[in-house]
């Protein structure tokens, strides 16, 4: 089998690998308009496999799927000032209706609008106008209402998956009688993502409250689920906002309570994005290309037929046929194994490579020999790409759920452990400096996540703004742990993850 291997390697440059195997895996390519995408089907069959979990995890705690408008007017963000202030910068704002040809030809603006439209950056002000008009009475509450749409954020930077102007997205916005309701939301949605992310994505996060500098605008407490990646740095995979009842206030949320009296609802608002696919590929991959954990992979077994006769090439295919079909009647989990046989018509190697860069978990070779035998061989792409075993063909079907969950849980696991050896607990601000002074010419296990007190003040923002890292967010497993901040001496309840971010 020849040497595909991404290039240059995580090692080498682990930005340019990462656009490499991307590209390799056939997930995405940039798009004709600058700081857009296109998700290609394999691609877009990831984020398929995202939704449909999370989904019916939402629907499963009462939520309910709907959809509103793209076009939002400026008024309605400027009734809540920091919202507005919060994402001035990203906005691409619609200003006309329409083109007219001009005398040389050109199309050219016209009919402009009596109030110009933002392009939906986000959806809390358009779908508080609706909840004002829904909801009148306690009764009427909870609303609990999930979308699924795109977004746009004009973003100057762009990277596939991370930051793109474009994006898909979820958005859960709802709203309820009392704070302590809306907080059990927040900490309820939060608990979903972290609990998707660990089982599904075998991602390992961690939980917790952001600082005020870092919540989202308008909110009034923010939580994160943090993960590291393989170059050390960490990236935020999800955010549950508790919006108390500022938006309410702003676009006039009221409900009338049990005693008749008038009341602003409390509300909240969360999301997760195709940003989880990037978070996939540095989580997992390595320098063959994507590895994906098999309770998301698309395909979780290919069939690969060899032969070199048509008359080998028949019995072959009626193996794999076979296989597929008593593979796809065995459930893993909740779900029938994803099973089907490659039959094009191309070379073996370059076959098994393209798979091998697409993260298919497990590879099954099916050959005159094997049939002879009676046996099949078996690939992991947790594994070296070389590296196979024979197992029996009459068994296998009955052995593949246990050997998809061994990959599952051995991904977690290694990702587990490479977040825990690069995990350190600094004593004082010399230590922090220490850490982060010299990214490195890689930046692999550079910085890391870092554990210490800071308080959520300016003078902390000053440290550490200089060295480009940011106060990730305040963990919530384990016992409260007091101390000082190394920067203020101010005392703190419980310590910080701090890191260099995506």
């Amino acid at each position: 089998m020849p040497d595909h291997a991404i290039s240059p390697t995580r090692r080498e440059d682990y930005a340019e690998w990462y656009q490499q195997v991307v590209r390799a895996a056939d997930l995405a390519e940039q798009s004709p308009v600058r700081g857009c995408m296109v998700i290609k089907p394999h691609g877009y069959a990831i984020w398929e496999r995202m939704q449909g979990v999370l989904d019916r995890a939402f629907k499963a705690t009462g939520h309910q799927n709907a959809y509103f408008p793209l076009f939002i007017p400026v008024s309605y963000l400027e009734q809540e000032a920091k919202h507005v202030a919060g994402f001035a910068k990203e906005c691409a704002v619609v200003t006309h209706h329409r083109l007219e040809v001009s005398a040389d030809g050109r199309l050219v603006p016209a009919g402009k609008l009596e109030e110009p439209l933002v392009v939906r950056p986000t959806s809390e002000t358009i779908i508080g106008a609706m909840y004002a008009k829904w909801i009148q009475s306690w009764r009427d509450l909870p609303v609990l209402i999930n979308q699924w749409a795109n977004v746009v954020r004009w973003e100057m930077r762009p990277r596939v998956f991370l930051r793109t102007a474009e994006f898909l997205w979820q958005e859960g916005h709802t709203a309820h009688a009392t704070a302590a309701e809306a907080v059990e939301e927040t900490l309820r949605i939060l608990g979903i993502y972290a609990a998707f992310a660990r089982e599904h994505l075998a991602m390992p996060v961690l939980e917790g409250p952001k600082p005020a500098a870092e919540r989202f605008p308008g909110a009034v407490e923010t939580y994160s689920i943090e993960a590291m990646m393989q170059d050390g740095r960490a990236l935020q995979a999800g955010t549950s906002h508790f919006l108390g009842q500022n938006f309410a206030r702003a676009q006039e949320i009221k409900f009338a309570d049990t005693t008749g009296a008038e009341a602003y609802c409390w509300t909240t608002s969360w999301g997760v994005s195709t940003r989880l696919i990037g978070a996939l590929v540095m989580t997992h991959s390595d320098d063959d290309g994507l590895v994906l954990p098999p309770r998301i992979a698309p395909t979780q077994i290919v069939l690969l037929p060899i032969h070199r006769t048509d008359e080998e090439r028949a019995r072959v295919l009626e193996a794999c046929r076979g296989l597929e079909a008593a593979l796809g009647a065995v459930r893993s989990g909740d779900e029938p194994i994803r099973v089907r046989t490659d039959a094009r018509d191309m070379r073996g190697g370059d076959k098994v490579w393209q798979h091998v860069k697409q993260g298919v978990p497990v590879r099954v070779e099916i050959g005159p020999r094997d049939l002879a035998a009676g046996a099949v061989s078996v690939s992991r792409r947790d594994r070296g790409p070389r590296e196979r075993v024979a197992l029996p063909l009459e068994s296998f079907p009955a052995a593949a759920p246990a050997l998809l969950e061994e990959i599952q849980r051995g991904l977690y696991d290694r990702a587990l452990a490479f977040r825990e050896a690069r995990t350190v607990r600094v004593a004082d601000r010399a230590e922090l400096v220490a850490r982060f002074a010299d990214e490195g010419a890689t930046g692999e296990g550079q910085g890391g996540f870092v554990i210490t007190h800071v308080a959520d003040t300016p003078e902390v923002a000053a440290v550490c703004d200089p060295l480009k890292v940011t106060v990730r967010c305040i963990p919530m497993d384990g016992p409260d742990d007091p101390g000082r901040c190394i920067i203020t001496g101010q005392p703190v309840q419980r310590p910080s993850v701090l890191a260099r971010a995506y």
